[in-house]
């Protein structure tokens, strides 16, 4: 069951990293703001949060799943999982769309790690 639960991690990586993100790939990018005379330039830390949100959210929903059907659900482990994956994500992301330090590679390589380190701690507490 666990490798079943790593499995949906990274599919639903795959899914909202490149389907669900829409019109938050260019929104988190500073490029686009500037690129639109009457817009706020900073407002695409707004679109990097919501998109790190949605990614952590979705990549934690087998283990939420897991621990609901279980009965066991550990809320100080997901909360922390959840706001550190948050951040990690957020300034992956930001060194990938506006920083330009990494390609697209080394931000799947980074994302990936991080969802079998979660995993790999989610199973070790349970």
């Amino acid at each position: 069951m666990s490798i079943y639960i790593l499995f949906t991690m990274l599919f639903l990586h795959i899914v909202d990293d490149y389907y669900m993100q829409g019109i938050l790939a260019k929104l988190k990018q500073k490029t686009w703001w500037y690129d639109q005379p009457y817009l706020y330039h900073n407002d695409w830390k707004m679109a990097l949060i919501e998109h790190a949100f949605s990614w952590t959210f979705m990549i934690l929903l087998p283990i939420a799943a897991d621990t609901i059907i279980r009965g066991n659900l550990h809320y100080f482990y997901y909360l922390i999982a959840f706001v550190i994956n948050m951040v990690i994500h957020a300034v992956v992301d930001n060194a990938k769309a506006n920083l330009l330090k990494i390609n697209l590679t080394t931000d799947q390589c980074i994302h990936i790690i991080q969802i079998i380190v979660t995993w790999l701690l989610y199973i070790l507490i349970t």
